[in-house]
């Protein structure tokens, strides 16, 4: 009986050694079973990918197709007005210094070339007159004095010296006369009703040329000096486009090219069109920029001068990869669209891909790849926002 016990334990000691051998072993052989916590977490992959139906397929319309390559256009970004040329725009100003007797007109109103604006009073109006007056009896006389010079000249009666003595008297004050005149022409004072004794005390403003009065900066009792603006008058039969471009865009732009442009603040979402007609060939200095000078096409008479404009300068064609506008989905700078890869369980599978996107051009859209794609990659052309929508469906559900 004590014999057994020791067999026993024995035994049951060389057991507990084998065993204590042989963990290590079955740890080597054998790796560790991954966590069911990551075996179960989602890839970026599946995150961007949509699997539906044929049948949601159909009642979405979904078409599949590939890239196309088409002539799109490049174009360059440059913000504006609406302007007239500089001879369009007059600054209606004195001659001379005066007091404004009254305003003729309002601003807004329509006014035909040669119309009196306003009208000036002063005394040194009358001055003018009155030297002028003087002016052109003393010629009559030094004239007359000048042919009984010339007289006894001729007798031999009279010096040489007082011959002279009268042509440069003569000459002297018909040039006094002269500048006198014109200066009175400049004021609007008519010679002619002068010379038939006719002194006025007030002179009229008129305007060069046909247009609207921008603005008024005169009243009625104001004195105003010649440097002073009273009237602004603008001609609108030549509108065009002034855009400022930078400095690296400016060697894209030439001559004839097309401009579509958006009226800002305009309360109105319709796209003009314009061409350019003169390109700038000097830097501002403070911004940069060159100035731009477009015709309008057709011409308009629904814009007004200094108006705001955001344009797009079509620059130049190339062809290029491009998809229809319902194969994007807007998202900022970039967007995206939807590529198959393949079917699970009788159901279409799609990936979402990003994209970056040009300006729309007749309903297609230039396309930039930011991962390699083949032209043949089938790629969702209709209904990718049915898509988007299932995939964020998704998104939310999880």
């Amino acid at each position: 009986m004590h014999l057994n016990l020791k067999l026993h334990a024995l035994v049951g000691s060389v057991a507990l050694l084998a065993a204590c051998h042989s963990k290590p072993d079955a740890a080597a052989g054998q790796p560790a079973a991954p966590a069911p916590a990551a075996a179960a977490a989602p890839t970026s992959g599946a995150a961007n990918q949509v699997a539906v139906s044929p049948a949601q397929a159909q009642a979405a319309g979904i078409a599949i197709g590939s890239f196309e390559r088409q002539n799109m256009t490049t174009e360059v970004q440059a913000n504006g007005s609406v302007e007239v040329p500089p001879q369009n725009r007059v600054s209606i100003t004195a001659i001379q210094g005066g007091y404004v007797q009254s305003v003729a007109v309002l601003a807004g109103e329509r006014v035909a070339a040669g119309s009196v604006v306003a009208t000036l009073r002063s005394p040194e109006y009358l001055a003018m007159q009155q030297a002028y007056l003087q002016s052109k009896a003393r010629v009559r006389f030094l004239a007359e004095e000048l042919e009984r010079q010339r007289i006894l000249d001729v007798e031999d009666v009279g010096a040489k010296r007082k011959l002279q003595q009268a042509r440069a008297d003569y000459a002297t004050e018909q040039a006094t006369l002269r500048t006198t005149a014109a200066q009175l022409r400049l004021l609007g004072i008519s010679l002619a009703r002068l010379d038939a004794g006719t002194i006025v005390s007030s002179v009229p403003l008129t305007t060069p040329i046909a247009g609207y009065v921008k603005a008024v900066n005169i009243n009625p009792g104001q004195y105003v000096n010649p440097q002073d603006v009273l009237v602004e008058v603008l001609n609108r039969d030549d509108l065009h486009l002034e855009l400022k471009v930078f400095e690296k865009d400016v060697a894209k732009v030439k001559v004839g090219q097309k401009i579509l442009f958006k009226v800002q603040n305009a309360g109105r979402d319709e796209e003009l069109t314009a061409r350019v007609f003169l390109v700038g060939q000097a830097f501002d200095d403070d911004a940069r920029t060159v100035r731009v000078h477009a015709h309008l096409e057709p011409e308009r008479r629904d814009l007004l001068p200094g108006q705001f404009v955001a344009a797009r300068i079509q620059t130049a064609g190339a062809r290029v990869r491009t998809l229809p506008e319902t194969a994007l989905i807007q998202a900022g700078d970039l967007s995206y669209i939807f590529q198959r890869v393949g079917t699970d369980s009788g159901r279409a599978v799609f990936r979402r891909v990003q994209v970056r996107a040009g300006q729309p051009q007749h309903g297609d859209v230039a396309i930039t790849v930011l991962d390699p794609l083949p032209d043949t990659t089938q790629l969702v052309r209709k209904g990718a926002y049915f898509l988007d929508a299932e995939l964020r469906k998704g998104a939310d559900a999880e």
